[in-house]
């Protein structure tokens, strides 16, 4: 038995080699096999590029302001006897806001009135003696110098009844300043003063102010290079300016909610603001309910134009270069990839509004970029294969591309 065991006991070994080399043979075998076939033609979804017709517009934040703004002062000093409108109330144009004491100023027209009543009545007296002393001057019974003093007098009495007269009228201007009336409709804030304050002729404090917000403007600041992109543009034939309505301005309020009435762009400012590098575009926006207040924040969209051949492409489709340019791939007639260099608008929507780079016809591939690279064959497959992740990324209007 001893004999037999030291027989197999290599025999056993042996075999066990031989396994393990049998097995790594048909390893390799495999591999090879597998290096052999050739690799799989990546499959990309793509958009083709068709021009369309875009209304462009841009969102511009800004603050509204009154229409019309009247500062109620004084125009002559006394005692405030009454305040005659309610705070916050919408008062009329000529309405009476506050009386002030009247007394001393119907005196002082009264007085007026009453010298020149005086003038007038010693006017005929003065006249008749006048022309008497014409008549004996022509007949050499007065001197000259008698004559000349009676029709100095003359002259002197007409004065004076012209000068009790500007004062009358002065007297009377003074009586009606003592009415202080609203010189604009619109609505009124609270009052400054209370009854009995003692108030002086245009005075720094104002009594209280009125304001007209129907309708009310609203001023947004534009950039100037953004207006110099919209000459351009302009100068360049790509947008087509839709007449009248290119000044209809739409308004969206605090809470990003629409106004429900347009605006219109009433002008834009000639003087750039050094600090801000920018232009206010004034807006008339129609205010019937009052919704819109003085100082209130909104956010302007104005009307730039219409490109009748605006090309966009989904933004999945746009990647960035080292340099972080934005490139595209689009596949050749020939089924190769291709790079192309791009030159960005803005961002509408969730696609790009591409400026230069993309043609007509263009097959810009928007799923499988980490699989292509330039030169590579591919093949295209269904675009409603693109990923919904991607598909479903949106951007404001308004966003530049950086």
């Amino acid at each position: 038995m001893q004999l037999n065991k030291d027989i197999f006991e290599p025999l056993k070994w042996s075999i066990v080699f031989i396994t393990l080399l049998s097995g790594l043979l048909v390893v390799g075998c495999d591999k090879s096999q597998q290096s052999s076939q050739p690799p799989p033609v990546p499959e990309v979804a793509t958009v083709t590029i068709q021009p369309e017709r875009l209304l462009l517009t841009t969102e511009l934040p800004g603050r509204t302001t009154s229409y019309l703004v009247a500062e109620i002062r004084p125009q002559v000093n006394g005692i405030i006897q009454k305040r005659l409108f309610e705070e916050g109330s919408d008062v009329k144009a000529g309405q009476v806001l506050y009386q002030i004491d009247a007394a001393p100023f119907q005196a002082a027209l009264d007085s007026a009135r009453a010298a020149l009543a005086k003038s007038e009545a010693n006017l005929p007296a003065i006249r008749a003696k006048a022309e008497r002393y014409r008549a004996l001057l022509a007949e050499k019974a007065v001197s000259q110098q008698d004559f000349d003093d009676r029709e100095a007098a003359l002259k002197q009495a007409e004065a004076d009844i012209e000068y009790w007269r500007a004062a009358v009228e002065t007297a009377r201007i003074n009586l009606g300043y003592t009415r202080v009336t609203a010189p604009i409709s619109g609505r009124i804030g609270k009052s400054n003063v209370t009854d009995g304050a003692l108030v002086t002729a245009y005075q720094s404090l104002a009594l209280a102010t009125i304001q007209q917000l129907d309708p009310i403007y609203a001023d947004v600041p534009q950039s100037t290079a953004e207006l110099l992109r919209l000459r351009r543009r302009l100068d360049d034939i790509r947008l087509n300016q839709n007449g009248k309505n290119q000044n209809r301005v739409k308004i969206l309020l605090e809470d990003g909610t629409e106004y429900p009435l347009e605006g219109t762009l009433q002008f834009r400012d000639v003087t750039v603001d050094p600090t801000t590098g920018s232009v206010v575009l004034r807006v008339v926006v129609p205010n019937p309910d009052g919704l819109l207040l003085p100082g209130m924040f909104v956010r302007a969209i104005v009307k730039e134009g219409i490109n009748e051949q605006a090309i966009l492409v989904p933004q999945q489709a746009v990647s960035r270069d080292p340099k972080g340019n934005p490139i595209a791939f689009i596949v050749d007639d020939e089924g190769k990839i291709q790079q192309r260099r791009l030159t960005l608008d803005r961002a509408i929507g969730d696609k790009w509004l591409v400026a230069s780079g993309l043609a007509t016809g263009d097959r810009v591939v928007v799923k499988g970029l980490q699989k292509v690279r330039p030169g590579v064959t591919v093949k295209i497959g269904p675009p409603e294969h693109t990923d919904r992740a991607e598909a479903g990324k949106e951007v404001g209007s308004t966003r530049k591309p950086n």
